[in-house]
């Protein structure tokens, strides 16, 4: 019929680009991939002395635990596994709460040294280790650089390390549990807060503050007013959750070793997407998660940043947060 001749069509609605599917999730960040994700994870300890910033590979570590070792200065345990920097370092000695706590991540634990009461807890107990002690400077595996001093100037050549692992006799596979998070469409709740500063003696040098980046909705890491960035790039360490947990701190030596119980549970705050909540924290099968009436709470995927607090004095005197 001639209307049908006139009719015009309609144009086409534009499709809606589909989302991109993958195979697998990292369990650390929760992101997306269609590589393999039953590699081993890797965890290294990282020197946070003052002459040992900035510091490398911390950008690519999936989580990086904070805690204090001796004093007011903090060590890093830096989980690698979603990516996987060419160095990592400097490196430094094993403390007991960090090796138990690679240990319950299924992680190597990769360290520089120790007190031999310490490395007999590490043999006694069975975890997989690389110890720099006897690698030093092979250029291999480790490798002493001239622009810093030692203990500062020791750096971990990551690309050998699933060879090491696996003429060690460890397994390279290893199947891991992922993390809680949140769903695409979920976004986070709680109060608005732009910056937090945790503060491990009452001096700001000894201050670490987070600030929030609304445009790349993550946070920017400063540790005594310096922003902590990568040494050869100058890239700024960006991180999608900062996870602070309140914990027992003991001192356990006259050289002021400390003992911190990351076993059990407490208080614990987390900051998301300029979001701040107050929630607890809780070790479940050696994960430390954060948890809201004993329910777990997602994290949103990408990096997360655990910064580890003493009972004394407490998060209501360390943690200071600022909502403009």
């Amino acid at each position: 019929e001639p209307a049908e001749e006139t009719e015009q069509e309609e144009p086409e609605e534009p499709e809606e680009p589909e989302e991109p599917v993958y195979d697998n999730l990292y369990p650390l960040t929760g992101i997306g991939t269609n590589e393999e994700v039953d590699h081993r994870i890797v965890s290294v300890m990282v020197n946070n002395h003052t002459r040992a910033r900035p510091q490398t590979g911390l950008s690519e570590a999936d989580i990086v635990f904070e805690i204090l070792a001796e004093g007011h200065i903090t060590r890093f345990l830096a989980l690698y596994h979603s990516e996987q920097p060419e160095v990592v370092g400097p490196v430094r000695s094993a403390r007991e709460y960090y090796f138990e706590l690679a240990n319950d991540y299924g992680a190597i634990y990769v360290y520089h040294g120790a007190d031999q009461f310490i490395n007999d807890m590490i043999y006694d107990r069975g975890i997989e280790y690389i110890d720099g002690f006897f690698k030093d400077n092979d250029g291999v595996l480790f490798k002493r650089e001239s622009f810093r001093k030692a203990p500062h100037n020791s750096y971990f050549q990551f690309g050998a390390v699933y060879d090491e692992v696996e003429s060690k006799g460890y397994d390279i596979i290893s199947e891991v549990e992922p993390l809680p998070f949140l769903q695409e469409d979920e976004n986070p709740t709680g109060e608005t807060a732009h910056q937090i500063d945790v503060a491990y003696a009452s001096s700001e040098s000894k201050t670490v503050s987070y600030m929030y980046d609304d445009q790349s909705e993550s946070y920017l890491r400063f540790d005594g007013g310096e922003q902590t960035v990568e040494l050869e790039t100058e890239e700024p360490i960006k991180v999608e959750n900062v996870f602070i947990v309140e914990t027992d701190h003991r001192v356990i030596d006259d050289v002021g070793r400390r003992a911190v119980d990351l076993k059990s549970s407490g208080n614990a705050i987390l900051l998301q997407k300029g979001k701040l909540q107050r929630l607890e924290w809780m070790n479940d099968n050696g994960r430390i998660i954060p948890v809201k009436d004993g329910q777990p709470v997602g994290f949103v995927p990408g990096k997360t940043w655990v910064n580890v607090v003493p009972t004394s004095p407490g998060m209501d005197q360390s943690v200071r947060v600022t909502n403009e």
